[in-house]
C-alpha cells in the first residue's frame, strides 16, 4: 500500500472515531488524513470503496497482532482470558467504536455489509481454528458444530464489546457466564475414560434428537 493510500485508509478510521458513520465524507477523511480529498477518489473510487478498504485492512492488522497469542492458548478458559486482554486493548484504540460504526452503516447498505462480514470472518476464522485445537480428543468435539461456534464465540465478544459501553457490569456477568461454560468443558475433560464414554454415548443421544 502506497504512503498515500495508508494515509486514507488511517484517516478513514480517524475520521469514523470522531464522527461517526453518517459524518463520514471525502472531506472528513481528506481532513484527518491531511490530504487533498480528490485522493479519495482517485485511489478508491469512492467513499464507500475507502471504508470497505479500512475495514478490511484495519482488521487485518489487528487480527495479526493478536494471532501469535491465540495459538498459545491452551484451553478454554484462557482463549476467555485473551479475549478480556482483546477487548480492553481494542476498547482503547478505539476499534471497537470503529467497528460498531462500520455494523451501524452496514444495516443499510449492502457494500459496507459485504466488507464488514469479510472483515469480521478473518477474527471467526483465527477463533476456528484456536477452537478445532482445543476441542481435539473431547466429546464435544464430535458433536460440536465447530464453524457455528466460532461465529458464536465471535458475536459475542463483538456484542460485549458494544454492549459494555452501555452496561458494564451486565458485560462482565456475561463474560463471567463463559468463564464457567470454560470450566465445564475443563472438567468433563479431565473424567477417566470409562466415564467419557458414558458422558460420549449421552451426548451423541442428545445430538440426534430431532
Amino acid at each position: 500500500m502506497s504512503d498515500t493510500k495508508r494515509r486514507l485508509v488511517d484517516g478513514t478510521m480517524t475520521a469514523i472515531r470522531q464522527h461517526g458513520i453518517a459524518g463520514v465524507s471525502a472531506r472528513t477523511i481528506a481532513a484527518a488524513a491531511g490530504v487533498n480529498q480528490a485522493l479519495v477518489f482517485y485511489h478508491f473510487g469512492s467513499v464507500d470503496e475507502l471504508l470497505s478498504a479500512a475495514c478490511r485492512a484495519g482488521t487485518a492488522e489487528r487480527v495479526a497482532s493478536w494471532s501469535a497469542r491465540l495459538a498459545e492458548v491452551g484451553s478454554l478458559r484462557e482463549l476467555l482470558e485473551v479475549g478480556r486482554a482483546l477487548h480492553e486493548e481494542e476498547r482503547a484504540l478505539g476499534n471497537v467504536s470503529f467497528l460498531a460504526q462500520m455494523l451501524a452503516g452496514a444495516q443499510s447498505d449492502e457494500r459496507l455489509a459485504a466488507s464488514t462480514a469479510d472483515a469480521l470472518r478473518l477474527w471467526v476464522d483465527e477463533i476456528e481454528a484456536v477452537l478445532r485445537r482445543l476441542l481435539a480428543g473431547s466429546p464435544f468435539a464430535e458433536v460440536a458444530d465447530v464453524a457455528g461456534l466460532a461465529r458464536a464465540v465471535s458475536a459475542a465478544f463483538i456484542g460485549l464489546e458494544l454492549y459494555d459501553g452501555v452496561d458494564s457490569a451486565g458485560a462482565e456477568r456475561a463474560m463471567a457466564a463463559l468463564d464457567q461454560l470454560g470450566v465445564l468443558i475443563e472438567v468433563v475433560d479431565e473424567l477417566g475414560p470409562v466415564t467419557r464414554q458414558i458422558l460420549q454415548r449421552r451426548i451423541n443421544k442428545v445430538a440426534r434428537r430431532p
